[in-house]
This record gives C-alpha cells, structure tokens and sequence, in this order.
C-alpha cells in the first residue's frame, strides 16, 4: 500500500524501478560509504530481495517517487533487520534510505523516512527504530538527527559486509522510540 507525503510517494517496487534503481546504485558518489557501487545484476537482485522481505513482513524499503512528475528518487523505508547476525542491531527495525544524487538536498530522505517511522509506530505497533550508517557518512547522520533520532554508541558495530580494514567498517547507530516520536 502506497504511503503519501506533501511531495513524495513510497509504494510497492515495479519493474519500471529496476534501470533508474541500478543507475543510482552505479553512482560512485551515491555508494561513496558503501564498499562499491552495484552492477545491473546486484542492483536487480537488491531490488528483489528489498521486495520480497517487503511483501513477507507487510512493510520494508520501498520505491520513493516525486508526486509532481512520478521521478523515481530512490528508496525510503523501514525494515526487519535479520541479516546481521552477530551485532546489536540484528532483530531491530531500521529505517533506511538511498536517494539519487539529484535528489539530495531537498529534504525527500527526511521527509519520506518520517512517514515510514510514523506509519511503523502508528500502525505496526513497533516500540523502536534504529538507523545506522559508516561513520563518514556524515549526510545521513544529520539526517538521523532532523528526524530526531539520538545517538546510540552502545548500538554501533563494525559491519560484517564491508572488509576489515575499511575505513566504511565502522557503524554509528542512532534510535528513536515510539514514545520520543510522539513527543516531537
């Protein structure tokens, strides 16, 4: 089910998601604190997998595109975390987002991760979201704090995905629960 913003919408992924998806995911600038950018291939099968946990679980990541003209922007969303063994934020809801680079600045990541977390809290019953990203990525850091998450040291992580040594390694972790959000 589609979830609609003053700008934005987030719905269910489409196959005509898959080539503005796999040219976001090709972006050196846009994976800059990922260990590379996609290929085609790893693109479509993140594109698969995203949905598929998406339609198991009745919410995930979805495919973000602008109300005005129907540009795909990205992905937004919420989602089970159940691929991280081993580290503190397995088992928890995360909220994620990826835009493209002509969408940064603009405001669309909080906007858009504000309605996935508040529909999670209304409407899924979840008691709290975490958010996490390399320590670089300083963009999305302060996008975690705009939505008013705070910081969660006792949450960061190396990440088993990206190789030792790496300096995008390295996860700093933000929360927000259910009870803080209502209060802002």
């Amino acid at each position: 089910m589609a979830l609609e913003t003053h700008r934005l919408i987030l719905r269910p992924w489409e196959a005509r998601d898959a080539a503005p998806f796999a040219a976001m995911n090709a972006d050196p600038e846009v994976m800059r604190h990922f260990p590379k950018p996609l290929d085609r291939e790893r693109s479509d099968a993140l594109m698969a997998r995203i949905e598929t946990q998406r339609q198991r679980d009745g919410y995930g990541i979805e495919a973000v595109e602008r109300r005005a003209d129907g540009a795909f922007l990205g992905m937004v969303g919420i989602s089970h975390i159940d691929d991280m063994p081993g580290t503190p934020v397995h088992g928890m809801v995360e909220a994620a987002w990826r835009l493209a680079r002509s969408a940064w600045g603009q405001g669309y990541a909080t906007e858009a991760a504000s309605a996935a977390i508040t529909r999670g809290f209304a409407t899924l019953g979840i008691d709290a979201v975490v958010a996490f990203t390399a320590r670089p990525n300083l963009r999305s850091q302060a996008v975690m704090t705009r939505l008013g998450m705070v910081r969660a040291p006792e949450l960061d992580f190396e990440h088993p995905g990206v190789p030792e040594g790496s300096p995008l390694r390295p996860h700093v972790s933000f929360r927000v629960t259910r009870e803080a959000w209502g209060r802002r």
